[in-house]
């Protein structure tokens, strides 16, 4: 039976782990920072719930405190449950820094369940241990099936749980095993053992109501093998009209659609991947890394009638919601690809006429690897002679709050003999945060900044003019401090 409840208990410490970053993604990201603070905050509290499970151990040896201990657990990891979006929409409004930020949401939310789940091992010790002639191999014995229960946790919950059940459902879930646990622990107590498993229960059923009544509203809470999604309708605040959100990371949208046209281009920096059609006319083969909601994919090939695209998309959880509710259809001239787009460079062949990179759309979370000169060397290769870059970039442009993209400029620099910034919003405003497309000409053919476009001759007049410093050194895979730099934004 102590075998039995270590592993469970070794299993949900790394299950609540896991799903912690899945919590904590729609309010602070997915960076190394967040990921620094929760597994941070979990390690010291288990380390406090070892001292202290062992000295309670040594003072109340008794399967009926371990029981009450487990179920305590149970109640705290139904609490974050219950009041995560809450604690986490305050601390987002009131922190201004993402390092104490997240180190407090995982402290509030994650040290109490993670206290107490700690105590289990060293106080399950104390109950199996009989003989100290054999006190070693007991303690090595129980730590090991703890271990292997967090093994097993972590799998389960990487490779299948967090796939097919939302992020508040598996808390639930979570509370309902370890209030069962309590049971197997001790009898004794077993009517509130009983209603505490009942009204977990009960949570779970009106967890699932209230997603379904969520989904009747047109909001979707969706857990990715990569991202939770929140999908949901806004009104766009330029035109009043209706629009479909994907958003995966706070501070802003992924991606949206014109409920009225979905071909049509809704967010404002994907209107800028038309400048491709200027610096590269006659374009024929262009290869997207990063999907998303997958807006200028439609939009090209509905007004590009001789393009063919290949998107790179790591989600397949993404392309599927693109699927349901950002109307991609299966088109002959579009090929998807599930695959990080890192790999995917690595070792590709082909060629092709534009590139167009969306895998910097959040500072929350940047796919660092993809920022480095190997990488920017690997698009140059698969690149015509006279192909481009686009690359949307979120991000300031002068200032601390810059350095990531001075960075990425000198890194571009580094490989291609043109490359030029247009900001989005504010061509003149070098500290504001924003989109700014980066350009990088393989050619050294110098381009016209003129279009009789006027729509695209707008875009091209916000070409940055002004000196960029070079300030901070190229990225590399070895070193690319991409977190540091984006730390002010």
């Amino acid at each position: 039976m102590l075998e039995a409840i270590v592993f469970i208990c070794g299993a949900v410490v790394m299950i609540l782990e896991m799903v912690g970053s899945r919590i904590l993604a729609p309010y602070l990201g997915t960076s190394i920072v967040v990921w620094t603070s929760l597994i941070g905050v979990i390690l010291g509290s288990l380390s406090i719930g070892y001292w202290w499970g062992g000295r309670v151990a040594d003072t109340k040896p008794s399967y009926r405190i371990l029981s009450l201990v487990v179920l305590l657990a149970a109640v705290f990891v139904a609490a974050v449950a219950v009041s995560k979006s809450f604690l986490l929409g305050s601390l987002q409004q009131y922190s201004s820094s993402l390092p104490l930020g997240s180190t407090a949401a995982a402290m509030i939310l994650f040290a109490p369940p993670s206290i107490l789940l700690g105590m289990i091992s060293p106080y399950a010790v104390r109950l199996k241990i009989i003989d100290v002639k054999n006190s070693g191999s007991t303690v090595g014995s129980l730590y090991a099936i703890s271990t292997v229960g967090s093994i097993f946790g972590t799998f389960f919950a990487g490779f299948f749980l967090i796939g097919f059940l939302g992020s508040t459902s598996i808390l639930i879930v979570l509370s309902i095993i370890l209030a069962a646990t309590s049971l197997l622990a001790s009898m004794q107590e077993r009517k509130i053992k009983a209603a505490s498993l009942c009204v977990f229960i009960l949570l779970l059923f009106a967890s699932k109501a209230y997603d379904a009544h969520l989904a009747g509203l047109g909001v979707h809470d969706v857990d990715t093998d990569y991202n939770r999604v929140l999908v949901y309708h806004a009104t766009d605040p330029a035109s009043t009209r209706m629009t479909r959100v994907m958003v995966t990371n706070p501070h802003g949208k992924q991606s949206a659609m014109f409920v009225d046209n979905p071909s049509e281009l809704a967010v404002q920096y994907t209107k800028f991947y038309q400048l491709a059609a200027h610096f590269k006319p006659g374009m024929k083969k262009i290869l997207m890394l990063g999907g998303g909601g997958y807006s200028f994919p439609k939009f090209a090939l509905r007004h590009y009638p001789d393009v063919t695209m290949e998107v790179m998309e790591i989600d397949p959880g993404i392309t599927d919601l693109s699927r349901r509710f950002f109307a991609l259809e299966d088109d002959p001239r579009l090929t998807v690809r599930h695959e990080d787009a890192r790999t995917f460079l690595n070792r590709a062949t082909g060629k092709y006429d534009v590139i167009l990179g969306d895998t910097f759309n959040s500072h929350y979370s940047i796919p660092f690897h993809m920022s480095t000169v190997e990488a920017v060397r690997r698009l140059h290769a698969l690149l015509e002679e006279d192909g481009i870059v686009v690359a949307n970039i979120l991000s300031a442009i002068e200032g601390d709050r810059g350095r990531f993209l001075r960075a990425e400029y000198a890194t571009f620099k580094a490989v291609f003999p043109q490359v030029f910034l247009i900001p989005v919003y504010s061509s003149s405003d070098g500290e504001s945060w924003q989109n700014v497309m980066l350009i990088a000409l393989k050619s050294s053919v110098e381009p016209v900044f003129q279009s009789e476009d006027p729509v695209l001759n707008a875009m091209l007049d916000r070409r940055w003019r002004k000196e960029i410093p070079a300030d901070v050194p190229v990225l590399t895979d070895d070193f690319a401090p991409v977190d540091r730099y984006v730390a002010l934004q």
